[in-house]
């Protein structure tokens, strides 16, 4: 993940985010949370409003999932996209219900 994230801010193609996520992985302190906060930096990162949770919550009843921080990021994709998650099975879900075309990679 590091690597994609220092070939994305080279090539100045920003990954995109949520707010969801950024909760998801900033946790325990010390030297990982000081490279996660340099890496948001060349992250775009997205609130979480109550616009994409709507949408989100619709996107999880028509699929039976439940993880709204996954529904959310997959609405935020574009078709030609790469969505990387250790949550292989539920993206390819979500992302075929919300009809999108995306690379779904292990992160």
């Amino acid at each position: 993940m590091w690597a994609r994230l220092k070939s994305a801010a080279l090539s100045k193609s920003l990954p995109v985010s949520h707010g969801g996520v950024v909760g998801q992985v900033w946790r325990d302190g010390g030297p990982r949370q000081a490279q996660l906060a340099k890496a948001f930096k060349s992250v775009r990162i997205h609130a979480l409003d109550d616009d994409l949770g709507l949408k989100a919550g619709a996107l999880l009843a028509k699929t039976g999932t439940k993880d709204v921080i996954d529904a959310a990021l997959v609405l935020l994709a574009k078709d030609g996209d790469e969505i990387a998650t250790s949550d292989l099975g539920d993206i390819a879900v979500l992302s075929g219900h919300a009809e999108l075309h995306v690379d779904i990679v292990p992160a």
